[in-house]
C-alpha cells in the first residue's frame, strides 16, 4: 500500500521538476513558495495530488480500457471528438474514490483549515497536466478550474471534475494538433487558499512584450473580480505596461502605458460561494483597478520570477479584496515570443486598403484578407470555412480546434491576455480582439482585410486589398561609425523594432502622440471655460474623466505615449521634437478652433519656436515641457534629447530657452540636450550662432528643399521641380554640417531623402554627417548603403 505521500504532496514539498509528478502548474506553485516567498512573491498556500493517485484512481476504477477503447473508436473515424470526450468524461465520473486517496485529499484540506485558524476554508481547485506549461505548448485552459470550494465532500467532487476534464474536447483536440499522446498524461489537482479577488480584482501578467518579443517590459492586464473572466476575453480589460530595467531605481515610476479597459463585468461569488457574472458599476469601470504602487510591485514580483526560472513568464495574479495583498496564483513559461529565434524581420504591407469598418488590439503583426465567417456561439462551430476569417464575441478552449483553421480572427471582447489572443499568438494567425461591436459591424460571408501590421491598433478594413510580405536577414548587419537611427511617430508600433541594431532615434514627431493619444488640444485643458463647441467639450469630459487637473490629463498621456519610443532602444539618445503642427492642425484638436488663428499660409506661418514663447501658445508649450520633463525625470528616460523646429532666428532661439527653463528644462542641467531642426535658410547661414545655443543641428529636408527652391512641396504642379538633390540644396547641407563641426556641434539628417535614394545617404556620409535617421523599413538598406560608403 502506498503513504499517503505518494498521493497527495504539500505546495513546499514540491520542485519546479516535478512536472511529471505534480504537472506544470503545481510543479510551478511548489517552486515558487519554496524558493521565492522569501524575495517578496505571495502566493497562496495548498497541496496538490500526485501523477501517481491520479493513475490509482484510474486503475482502481477499471477505467483504462475503457477509455482507450473511446480514444481508439475516435481515432479510427467510428466516432466524433464531442461524443468520445462526453463518454470518457461520465466514465470518470462514474469512479470511486480509493479510500487512501481520498484520506490524504482531506487530511490536507484539514491541515491547510487548521494553519488558517478555520474549521473550513474556500479553496481554488485547478487542473494541471503532466504536459502542461511546457516551452512549447501551454495547455492555456484546456482543463477545468473550480473556485470557492468549501468542504471535504465538495472538495473530493471538484477533484474527480479535473480529473474528467482532461478528456474534454478541447483537450482531447488541443493533443492531437500538438501530438501528445491521451494515454501518457496525468492529471494532478492543485488545491489552493481562495484569494477574495471577487472583491479586490484579479488578471492576468507577462514579463516579456507578448505581441513584438521585446524583453524590456512587463505586460498587465487587470480587471474586477475573479480572473475568469479576462483568461476568458469576456472583459475588456485595463493594460499596463511596466519598463523593467529602471524598475530597481525607487524614485522612478516606469509605467509606459496605464490604458483604461470597459471592464463591464466581474465574475464574483453569491451567498452561496457559487461564482457569478455581474455588471460592473460606472465608477468601477471608469476607474484603474491597479494604483500605480499595485503595479509596480506586481512587476517587480514578475522580474524575481522570470530571474528564478530563466526565461519569459506568463503569471496570472488576484488581489484578495479584503487585506489588499497581491498573490501570484499561476506562473508558466510564455510559449510564443520566448521561442522564436527572430533572425528575420517579415514586414506585411497592406496596400490600397478599403474603407476601415472596425478595429481593435492587434495580437501578431502579419495581415491577411479572407472572408467572414460570423460565428456566435460554440454550439455552431461545425459551420466554420476553412481559412475564412474567424469574428465572434469571444473563444474559450472549445473554440480551438477551428482557429487553428482560420486565417485570422477577430473578437468583440477581450485584452491582449484573453484565451483568443493566446492561442491565436501559439497558432501563428493574426487576431484582432476587444473590437466591441464586431459581430454587429461585419456579416457572414463579407470580404475583409485583417492588418496587424500597424502596432497595437488592429483594423478590420472592407474587400481583399493586396498583401505583400518582405523577410530582411537580420544576421550579419554591418556596423558604422555614422550613426544610423530611426524616424518614428506612432508609440505603438515602437516596440517592434527593438531587434534591429539602431543607434537611437533620430526624429519622434511629438504631434502624432498629442492627435492620436492626447486628441485635445492643451490651451481647451487650460482654459475650457474659453471652448464654444457643446459637443467637443463633453468629449473633453469624457477623456479626461478621473482628472481634477485637466492640463494632467495632457502632460501624463503625452509623457506615456513618448515613453514607448524612448523605451525600445534605451539608453540610446531618443529626439523628441516639439510639436510642429500648422494653425490649422492645431485646430483640427477637440476645442482647438476656439484658440488658433486663421492662416492663409499656415506653412509658413505660426508655427513651431515662435509659438512657444507668444502670449497665443505659451501655456500649451508649459505642458509640452512638463510632460518631457515627467518623462526624463519620473519615467526616467534621460536619453531623451529635445528639439526645436522651425526656429528662425538664434534671438527667437533664446526666447525658447528661456521659456524651456522657466518650465524645468534647463539646457545642460540633469544632461539634458536640445537640438534645432536645421530647416530654414538662416539656419545654415547662421549655423555658428546656432552653435552656440544648441548641442546639435538635425536637418529636415523637406521643409529646407521647399524654403531653399521657393517651392510648395505639396504642390502636384511643381513637383518635378522639388528635388532634395537639388545643387542648392546640397551645398546648404554640405555648409551646415561645415560649420557645426567648426563649432563642435553634432549634425543628423532625418529627412525621407536616404530611405529612398542610396547614393544620397552616401553623398551624406561623405560630407561627414554624424548620423542618419530613416524610416524602419528602409533601415536595413540605408544601412548597408552608409556602411559602403564608409569603406569607400
Amino acid at each position: 500500500m502506498q503513504g499517503s505521500h505518494d498521493l497527495v504532496v504539500n505546495f513546499t514539498d514540491v520542485r519546479r521538476d516535478d512536472i511529471e509528478r505534480v504537472g506544470g502548474k503545481n510543479a510551478s506553485l511548489g517552486e515558487m513558495i519554496r524558493a521565492l516567498d522569501h524575495k517578496g512573491v505571495r502566493v497562496p498556500p495548498g497541496f496538490a495530488t500526485t501523477a501517481h493517485a491520479f493513475y490509482t484512481f484510474i486503475s482502481e476504477n477499471n477505467l483504462d480500457t475503457r477509455i482507450a477503447d473511446e480514444l481508439e473508436k475516435l481515432a479510427s473515424g467510428k466516432t466524433d471528438l464531442h461524443h468520445a470526450g462526453e463518454t470518457i468524461r461520465g466514465i470518470v465520473l462514474s469512479g470511486e474514490w480509493p479510500e487512501n486517496t481520498a484520506q490524504a485529499i482531506t487530511k490536507h484540506y484539514k491541515d491547510l483549515c487548521r494553519a488558517q485558524g478555520k474549521e473550513e476554508v474556500e479553496v481554488a481547485v485547478r487542473s494541471s497536466a503532466t504536459s502542461e506549461d511546457l516551452p512549447d505548448a501551454s495547455f492555456a485552459g484546456q482543463q477545468e478550474t473550480f473556485l470557492n470550494v468549501a468542504g471535504e465532500a465538495e472538495l473530493l467532487n471538484a477533484c474527480r471534475r479535473c480529473y474528467a476534464s482532461l478528456y474534454t474536447d478541447r483537450a482531447i483536440s488541443y493533443r492531437q494538433i500538438k501530438g501528445f499522446s491521451h494515454t501518457k498524461i496525468a492529471l494532478s489537482v492543485g488545491v489552493q487558499l481562495m484569494v477574495r479577488a471577487d472583491s479586490g480584482g484579479s488578471g492576468v501578467m507577462f514579463s516579456i512584450d507578448t505581441e513584438t518579443g521585446f524583453p524590456d517590459v512587463v505586460l498587465i492586464n487587470a480587471g474586477w473580480g475573479l480572473g475568469e473572466t479576462i483568461v476568458q476575453g469576456t472583459v475588456d480589460p485595463d493594460e499596463y505596461q511596466v519598463y523593467k530595467p529602471l524598475l530597481n531605481k525607487a524614485d522612478l515610476v516606469p509605467i509606459l502605458e496605464k490604458r483604461l479597459g470597459g471592464k463591464e463585468i466581474k465574475m464574483i461569488q453569491d451567498a452561496s460561494g457559487a461564482p457569478r457574472t455581474v455588471p460592473t458599476s460606472k465608477a468601477e469601470r471608469q476607474k484603474f483597478v491597479l494604483s500605480d504602487q499595485e503595479i509596480l510591485e506586481l512587476a517587480r514580483q514578475a522580474i524575481v520570477i522570470e530571474h528564478h526560472y530563466g526565461q519569459p513568464m506568463d503569471m496570472e495574479w488576484a488581489r484578495d479584496g479584503v487585506t489588499g495583498d497581491l498573490y501570484i496564483v499561476q506562473a508558466r513559461p510564455e510559449t510564443v515570443q520566448s521561442r522564436d529565434a527572430h533572425l528575420a524581420l517579415t514586414t506585411h504591407t497592406v496596400h490600397a486598403p478599403g474603407r476601415t469598418l472596425i478595429t481593435g488590439l492587434s495580437v501578431g503583426d502579419a495581415a491577411v484578407a479572407g472572408r467572414v465567417s460570423l460565428i456566435e456561439s460554440a454550439k455552431d462551430i461545425d459551420r466554420f470555412v476553412d481559412g475564412s476569417v474567424l469574428v465572434t464575441s469571444n473563444t474559450d478552449p472549445d473554440w480551438v480546434p477551428i482557429m487553428k483553421r482560420a486565417a485570422a480572427i477577430v473578437t468583440d471582447h477581450g485584452g491582449r491576455t484573453s484565451h483568443a489572443a493566446i492561442i491565436s499568438r501559439e497558432l501563428g494567425v493574426p487576431a484582432v480582439v476587444g473590437c466591441g461591436t464586431a459581430t454587429q459591424v461585419l456579416h457572414d460571408g463579407q470580404d475583409v482585410t485583417v492588418s496587424c501590421a500597424g502596432g497595437e491598433q488592429g483594423v478590420i478594413s472592407d474587400g481583399i486589398s493586396q498583401i505583400t510580405v518582405s523577410d530582411e536577414a537580420l544576421q550579419d548587419l554591418p556596423e558604422t561609425q555614422t550613426r544610423v537611427m530611426l524616424n518614428l511617430a506612432n508609440p505603438s508600433a515602437a516596440l517592434r523594432w527593438w531587434r534591429l541594431p539602431v543607434r537611437g532615434v533620430g526624429l519622434a514627431r511629438m504631434e502624432f502622440v498629442i492627435s492620436n493619444t492626447v486628441r485635445v488640444h492643451p490651451l481647451a485643458l487650460v482654459r475650457p471655460e474659453a471652448v464654444t463647441d457643446k459637443r467637443q467639450l463633453s468629449a473633453i469630459e469624457d477623456l479626461t474623466c478621473g482628472y481634477q487637473d485637466k492640463s494632467a490629463y495632457f502632460v501624463d498621456n503625452l509623457a506615456r505615449g513618448l515613453s514607448r519610443i524612448a523605451a525600445f532602444c534605451y539608453p540610446e539618445p531618443v529626439i523628441i521634437r516639439m510639436s510642429d503642427f500648422k494653425t490649422n492642425e492645431y485646430a483640427d484638436l477637440l476645442g482647438g478652433r476656439d484658440f488658433e488663428p486663421r492662416e492663409e499660409n499656415p506653412m509658413i506661418g505660426f508655427r513651431g519656436a515662435s509659438r512657444y514663447y507668444s502670449d497665443l501658445y505659451k501655456p500649451g508649450f508649459a505642458l509640452e515641457c512638463q510632460a518631457i520633463r515627467k518623462l526624463r525625470t519620473q519615467i526616467g528616460f534621460d536619453n531623451v534629447v529635445v528639439m526645436i523646429p522651425f526656429c528662425r532666428t538664434p534671438e527667437e532661439a533664446d526666447l525658447v530657452l528661456a521659456v524651456m527653463a522657466e518650465n524645468g528644462l534647463e539646457r545642460g542641467v540633469d544632461g539634458l540636450e536640445v537640438y534645432v531642426m536645421c530647416e530654414i535658410p538662416s539656419n545654415v547661414l547662421r549655423a555658428s550662432e546656432f552653435a552656440q545655443r544648441f548641442d546639435g543641428f538635425s536637418i529636415g529636408s523637406n521643409d529646407l528643399t521647399q524654403l531653399t527652391l521657393g517651392i510648395d512641396r505639396d504642390s502636384e504642379e511643381l513637383a518635378t521641380l522639388f528635388r532634395e538633390d537639388d545643387p542648392a540644396v546640397l551645398w546648404m547641407i554640405e555648409t551646415v554640417i561645415r560649420e557645426a563641426h567648426a563649432a563642435g556641434t553634432r549634425v543628423g539628417f532625418c529627412g525621407q531623402a536616404p530611405s529612398n535614394d542610396p547614393a544620397y545617404a552616401q553623398r551624406l556620409v561623405r560630407f561627414g554627417i554624424d548620423s542618419i535617421s530613416v524610416t524602419p523599413d528602409s533601415f536595413i538598406k540605408v544601412l548597408r548603403n552608409v556602411a559602403r560608403a564608409e569603406a569607400d
